[in-house]
Formats: C-alpha cells, structure tokens, sequence
C-alpha cells in the first residue's frame, strides 16, 4: 500500500521528526510535513498522526492552545470521516483537549518529569492499531513527559473499560493514571491517543522494536479496508 500520511507541528513540537521517519521507515513513503496554521489538510489522507513535544510551552494546559489551532478543525473533520489519527504524547493532550477523546492529561503524580522505557499490556486487539497484538501481550515503549497523568471521571473510566477502549496500561504506574491507563481509542477505534512514544520504538538500535507493530497494524488494516 502506499500510504499517504501527514505529520502535524506545532509551536514547540519536537517530536514531529521522529513521527515522519518512523512512518517513512514502516511505509516506505515520506510523510506530508502540515503546519498547525494551515487551514486545510492534504487531499485523500490515509493517516494523521499529532506528535510529542510541547507546543505552545504547555501554557495554559498542555495541549490546549494547539487544540484551537486552525489545522485542529480540519483533523476532527477528517476523524469523523474515518481518517485514522494518531497522536502521541503531547498529542494524545491535544486530542483531549480538542474533544477527539475523552478524559484529560494532568501533572504526574511524582511532579517530576519522566523519562524512561516502560512495560504496558495491549488491553485491546480489535482496532485498526492493535489487531497484531495478543490480548496482554506486554511491550517496551519509552515515555518523555510531565504532564501524563491520564484523568477521567470514574463513568468515563468505566465507559472506557466496558466499551473495550483502553488501549494500553502501564504495568507499573510511573504518572498516577487512572487506573494505570496509557493510551486509549475512540469508539471506532480509528483515532488513539497515548503518552508511550512508539515513533521512539521502530529501530531496534534504539533499544527496540515494539512500537513499530502499532504503525505496521494501522498500515495494513488500511491496506485491508
């Protein structure tokens, strides 16, 4: 398949390089590079990923300024058509912000940043990002944040638990998410949001190749549709 995916900036994105090479890498197509202030996206998009940084220096909340960015309209328009979209980190923070998923991204409960690979279990394998994974299947993916801490009111957390949306759980909690939660879908299970960077896990000479399953999944659910 060739994929035709779009990789968003923002003001303070510093990981948006490392998403457009671990696409690149897993499709062997170069992502269309899209900045936060355009109004529209590329034409017939198969993918839309919301990279990790710190866009507008996390002011006011981490994610919330870039959640109104004009480009943001145009992303939930094509999620709401169907447009896989990933986002990660900082993100998955922009994705709650702008309403795309529910819940929110607080402080870490240590009030520290954290910087580490971590363990998490797949808690889902029927969506577009995890149908190779086995249920409870445990993966290394390393987290970078300050503000991870995943928080919904306990009828989202059990909505999300009864709906089969989590995603991902941190076998250790390093940030004090609810109920260990790291990264969660929406009800089609087209747009996830985590804080673990897979675009970080593509390459085994960084340590490992666990993340790398979650674009390869996307890309050939695409390629099945």
């Amino acid at each position: 398949m060739s994929l035709r995916a779009a990789v968003v900036t923002f003001p303070g994105s510093n990981c948006d390089r490392d998403m457009a090479v671990a696409l690149e890498s897993v499709s062997g197509q170069q992502p269309i590079r899209v900045w936060h202030g355009d109004s529209a996206l590329p034409e017939r998009l198969d993918f839309i990923a919301l990279p990790g940084g710190f866009s507008y220096g996390d002011y006011l909340r981490s994610g919330a300024m870039a959640a109104n960015s004009p480009i943001m309209r145009e992303v939930a328009a094509a999620a709401q058509r169907g447009v896989p979209v990933l986002g990660v980190c900082n993100g998955f923070q922009v994705l709650t912000e702008a309403g795309l998923l529910p819940g929110a991204l607080m402080r870490n409960a240590s009030q520290h940043f954290i910087c580490r690979t971590v363990d998490l279990t797949v808690e889902n394998t029927d969506s577009l990002f995890t149908r190779g994974f086995a249920a409870g299947q445990n993966l290394r993916i390393p987290v970078a944040h300050h503000d991870g801490n995943y928080f919904a009111d306990e009828a989202t957390l059990d909505r999300l638990e009864g709906e089969g949306l989590v995603a991902f759980r941190y076998v250790e909690n390093c940030n004090g998410s609810r109920r260990d939660i790291a990264g969660i879908l929406n009800a089609s299970g087209t747009v996830l949001g985590m804080m673990p960077h897979p675009e970080r896990a593509v390459d085994a000479a960084h340590g490992g190749t666990d993340g790398r399953t979650i674009f390869e999944n996307a890309i050939r659910a695409l390629a099945h549709a």
